[in-house]
């Protein structure tokens, strides 16, 4: 079961970190110089819609198998796993921040065809992803080097 909780626990992590990874230094670096505002603003709004949907899925197996792996352990359970829990919760934290506020203002922007606006929801979304994943790689870190 430990090894089944820790599989999960990878496959979320890579989804989150992969995908904040993708779209930061591929997808929006291209689409910002081949696309006008009226076409990649509705490209990154769609794109980061359905990236946040799989992100909450691997926020759930994150949690769950992060928290299951705690009560395995119980007093035992290393240092490290403390700092990433903490780590991780201000990530989770980010995240909600960035889809209920951002995402949020991003979409309607877009809907409603405000390019200025749509763009001034963006920027924040760009800066806040890029800790998530600055945080995301040092909890990497965190986990495999065991400081």
């Amino acid at each position: 079961m430990s090894r089944f909780l820790v599989l999960l626990h990878l496959f979320a992590v890579i989804i989150w970190i992969g995908g904040m990874f993708f779209a930061h230094f591929c997808l929006r670096p291209v689409a910002t110089v081949q696309l006008h505002p009226p076409q990649r603003l509705p490209l990154l709004a769609a794109v980061l819609g359905r990236f946040f949907g799989w992100v909450g899925v691997a926020l759930a197996l994150l949690w769950g198998s992060g928290l299951a792996r705690f009560a395995q352990a119980g007093a035992a359970a290393p240092a490290n796993w403390h700092v990433m829990l903490g780590i991780g919760s201000v990530m989770t934290l980010i995240f909600g921040i960035i889809v209920f506020r951002y995402h949020r203002r991003l979409r309607l922007a877009v809907e409603a065809q405000d390019w200025p606006a749509a763009g001034a929801a963006m920027n924040p979304i760009r800066h806040l992803v890029l800790v998530n994943l600055a945080l995301g790689l040092i909890t990497l870190a965190v986990a495999v080097l065991k400081f």
